[in-house]
């Protein structure tokens, strides 16, 4: 047994030889030189959920295929990065972390994508999904007397615009899920985009914002410190991460299914058996019992899958999101 240290908030896993991980020739040829890494490019900035389950992958899988390094390439809600590995060398040694935004909201959401999600990008493997959660602040509800979401709807009708949810920008998971509250509910709140999900969050625990959707990932610190209360998660069964949280739907909401999901992606023309050594090479970390463990400490569940799967997941939440764009009247041009 091998062990390595996971750079930042995962800590230490714990990984196996090289002997771990199914090997053939496809993936020895992949392996990762000091002049040719192999590179997971990660379209958000440092320390996010995405950020920091790339360099878990990139530590646990150099046994079997050498150097993997994480290059953050931010900007655009995502596109600079996808945009850059969709012009990469179709030959393994580039993949992309793919996500909800890039991969299923952003074709709807830009009038002028620099990539084709469908056509630009295979998939290679599901990393993770992490359930969206509903979050006021304890001074919110003692103030307006909301302690679940029933309570918050009745206010809402009661107090018409004069709630407002944050979001981590236009057209964002959270936006969305604001959106098809204030339709499914018949309620009015007032929109207020953020920059990014930190800073959108950051207003609601310091009281400038109401509340938020925001992804359990990001959220669950704070709701473990107290300094947030769960109304509810977003998703269509609870989470094993927030088992006390309600969903949408048992409090009340109809056909709420909305959560964070993200993996990874190779340029479209990469062989389909360089795909399959990677998936190969992959899938076996996000099995593995310790990283299922890292993983649920910063709010995520592993979700290791085909690419045929991946792909029939990103299939059906681009359709999803289509809707809801058109919901959420949300355009970025």
């Amino acid at each position: 047994m091998q062990r390595r240290t996971v750079l930042g908030a995962i800590g230490a896993v714990a990984l196996s030889s090289a002997s771990y991980f199914p090997m053939n020739a496809c993936a020895a040829a992949l392996k990762g030189e000091g002049g040719n890494p192999i590179r997971i490019v990660v379209p958000y900035p440092p320390g996010g959920p995405l950020d920091v389950s790339a360099r878990a992958i990139a530590d646990a899988v150099t046994p079997v295929l050498g150097t993997v390094v994480v290059e953050n390439r931010p900007g655009a809600g995502g596109n600079v990065g996808m945009s850059y590995v969709s012009h990469a060398r179709p030959d393994g040694h580039t993949l992309v972390m793919g996500a909800v935004a890039t991969l299923a909201i952003n074709p709807s959401l830009f009038k002028k994508l620099p990539y084709d999600p469908e056509k630009d990008f295979k998939p290679v493997t599901l990393v993770a999904t992490a359930a969206n959660v509903l979050v006021i602040t304890p001074e919110f509800s003692q103030k307006t007397g909301v302690k679940t979401v029933k309570d918050l709807i009745d206010y809402a009708k009661k107090n018409p615009g004069k709630l407002n949810y944050a979001s981590g920008g236009n057209g964002s998971a959270g936006h969305m899920a604001g959106e098809f509250l204030k339709r499914q509910c018949g309620i009015d709140m007032v929109h207020i985009p953020f920059a990014g999900a930190s800073p959108a969050l950051l207003s609601v625990i310091s009281g400038q914002t109401d509340l938020i959707f925001d992804n359990l990932a990001s959220a669950a610190a704070n709701i473990k410190a107290g300094k947030l209360i769960a109304l509810a998660v977003t998703t269509k069964t609870r989470t094993p991460l927030l088992p006390d949280a309600p969903t949408m739907e048992e409090a009340g909401v109809p056909d709420f299914d909305i959560y964070t999901w993200f993996g990874l992606m190779v340029p479209g023309g990469t062989p389909d058996d360089v795909v399959k050594a990677l998936n190969d090479a992959i899938v076996p970390v996000l099995k593995d019992p310790a990283t299922d463990k890292k993983f649920r400490a910063f709010g995520a569940l592993p979700a290791p899958t085909t690419p045929a799967e991946y792909q029939s997941l990103i299939d059906e939440e681009a359709k999803k999101y289509k809707v809801l764009v058109e919901i959420a009247g949300a355009r970025v041009d």
